[in-house]
């Protein structure tokens, strides 16, 4: 129908070099054949690292020794001081809600919307929150999640000139209400992450850190789970509904979440991973770009896309094992646009989501409204194409898809 796309120790993310990192050349990170240039991130628009707490962003710098190239060094010094202003606020909060947090609202069990970066994910959050029975994290509450209920109502209108209005990385829309991942949240709350690379891209491990959470220190996972709980009973402070969460990195995580919400529900989409690999390439070197204190050359890149991949569906097919039926359904990216109502309705089915028809008309609607987006094209490498036809076989083998 349409195309489109608690204090703890924290583990080391870092192989910290011994200076700063040097400027690269401006072709030196030169995108791949067939990609089309992302759009530069405004330098008035903020990062990730501007929700942090003071707290947070100092354990995060101080894991590279405050390493960043010359270049973003007035990043570093906005950064420090948002950090000041979000941990004020933050204490704010925490009192002024401490007795709804203490006590927050029962809400339905989860659904998490899951599967790697660039396969949907965003387009079907986007879509089931046409559902006035759910609610997500939006864009501002992920981005200043120790504080949103005190300050999302007096700042988004405040601050809403400095988002850019399309995301660089894909030209989709962006908005502080707009639906966001929860895993900004977890990250800025202080849970460990694999998004904390972002920050420092070149002195940060090579290897996804923090995908798969049974890799972590038991002293670490915990903290990821009350990390979550709390942000879900902010979520539920702020709207009781039942949460939809997307975050493709939980696709490595469905283990972990079962076991903390036994009535969760999950929901898969597949794509091509063949325009997987070029799109997520893409994305990576947008947000390294732009939410990056280091200017990286990406040399280390494809690698790191291939290992993500390869261990969130290692993680991923061991866990979906543990799943009794009626807790899991999958989606094909190609079939979800082709056929938006009919593959959503089979999804509430499977999953007892619901009465499907009171949100036929408004899905119908959206999907007329998407009619002419049109997702990037890649020439396809024949080496990389050999290279995910070996490295990415159990994939391709289960969902069918064919080499182009």
């Amino acid at each position: 129908m349409w195309n489109s796309l608690a204090p703890t120790k924290r583990m080391s993310q870092s192989h910290v070099s011994a200076s700063p990192p040097a400027e690269p050349s401006p072709t030196a990170a030169a995108p791949p054949r067939g990609d089309k240039e992302s759009r530069p991130w405004p330098w008035w628009a903020p990062r990730l690292w501007h929700g942090m707490t003071l707290g947070e962003w100092t354990s995060l710098a101080g894991e590279h020794r405050w390493r960043a190239s010359p270049s973003r060094w007035g990043l570093v010094a906005t950064i420090t001081a948002a950090s000041g202003f979000n941990s004020l606020a933050a204490r704010l909060c925490a009192a002024a809600y401490r007795r709804e947090l203490r006590s927050p609202p029962e809400t339905p069990p989860p659904l998490f919307i899951i599967g790697h970066w660039r396969s949907g994910t965003t387009l079907l959050h986007e879509l089931m929150m046409l559902d006035g029975r759910f609610c997500c994290p939006n864009y501002y509450q992920c981005f200043s999640p120790n504080h949103f209920l005190l300050t999302e109502r007096v700042l988004t209108p405040a601050l809403s000139w400095i988002l850019p209005a399309k995301r660089p990385m894909d030209d989709m829309a962006s908005a502080f209400d707009k639906p966001q991942e929860d895993e900004f949240a977890l990250m800025n709350m202080g849970a460990p992450s694999p998004y904390r690379r972002m920050a420092f891209p070149v002195t940060s491990s090579p290897h996804p850190v923090a995908l798969d959470l049974t890799t972590l220190p038991a002293a670490d996972l915990d903290r990821w789970r009350d990390t979550l709980r709390r942000f879900l009973a902010m979520l539920a402070v702020a709207d009781p509904r039942r949460p939809v969460l997307k975050s493709p990195p939980h696709t490595a995580r469905v283990g972990v979440l079962a076991e903390m919400f036994p009535q969760a529900r999950f929901l898969h989409v597949v794509r091509d991973p063949f325009a997987v690999f070029g799109s997520t390439m893409k994305l990576w070197r947008s947000l390294d770009a732009g939410q990056g204190l280091q200017v990286d050359r990406g040399e280390r890149l494809e690698q790191y896309v291939f290992e993500c991949f390869e261990q969130m569906y290692a993680a991923f097919e061991r866990d979906r094992a543990t799943l009794a039926p009626g807790r899991l359904h999958e989606v094909r990216y190609e079939e979800l646009v082709a056929d938006p109502v009919g593959q959503i309705e089979r999804a509430y089915d499977t999953l007892a989501l619901g009465d499907f028809s009171s949100m036929r008309e408004a899905l119908a609607k959206e999907a007329a409204s998407r009619q002419s987006y049109r997702a990037s094209t890649y020439k396809h490498d024949p080496r990389i194409v050999a290279e995910i036809c070996r490295r990415w076989r159990p994939f391709i083998d289960r969902y069918g898809y064919t080499p182009p």
